[in-house]
């Protein structure tokens, strides 16, 4: 059975989520930054199969060279040319994380290279920094940013995923189990003034 885990949740300093997501794959969905992530997975699961990436701002992937070197693993994300990405997710890629099968979502507006994860079946949503808890949304004064892009990007995840989503993962910030739709709804509301 599936189970997510923020390995990063009670670091002290600047850093992502990162989750550990097991199952029949076992993979890193992000590995944060500044911190022991080696150790803290292995506190959980003996080995990783791969490292997916959100996208490859310095606090979602500060760790990533110990993570990859650790466990022999490869690192997947949407832009072989930034470091550490090993091989290319296009939107619409399925990729395997855990139990469930997700669908990558391409999602520039934070960093061209943004990616969003969602299972349709258990109603799952890796949301990386495009949207957060409460309406929040990711940052577009960063270079790369594009507010009318994070927009774009917040309906191509609002047309994808069901009203019915049951889980949004975050790139900071607490997960979202109590109709996260409606969150992804008010970060765009909030996005568009």
């Amino acid at each position: 059975m599936t189970e997510i885990t923020n390995f990063a949740r009670g670091v002290q300093g600047f850093t992502s989520n990162a989750f550990l997501v097991t199952g029949t794959r076992t993979v890193v969905v992000d590995p944060g930054s500044g911190f022991d992530a080696p150790g803290r997975i292995r506190e959980h699961v003996g080995d990783v199969d791969a490292v997916v990436l959100t996208h490859t701002h310095s606090d979602h992937v500060g760790n990533l060279s110990a993570v990859k070197s650790a466990f022999d693993a490869e690192a997947w994300g949407f832009d072989t040319d930034q470091p550490g990405v090993d091989n290319p997710i296009v939107d619409g890629k399925r990729v395997q994380l855990g139990d469930h099968t997700y669908t990558a979502l391409h999602t520039p507006g934070h960093k061209n290279d943004h990616l969003c994860f969602h299972a349709a079946e258990p109603g799952i949503l890796f949301a990386g920094d495009l949207v957060f808890a409460n309406g929040s949304f990711g940052r577009t004064d960063l270079e790369e940013g594009d507010r009318e892009q994070l927009v774009r990007s917040i309906d191509h995840v609002l047309d994808a995923v069901e009203r019915s989503l049951s889980e949004m993962h975050t790139g900071h910030g607490q997960s979202v189990r109590s109709d996260p739709y409606r969150d992804i709804e008010l970060a765009r509301q909030a996005a568009v003034r």
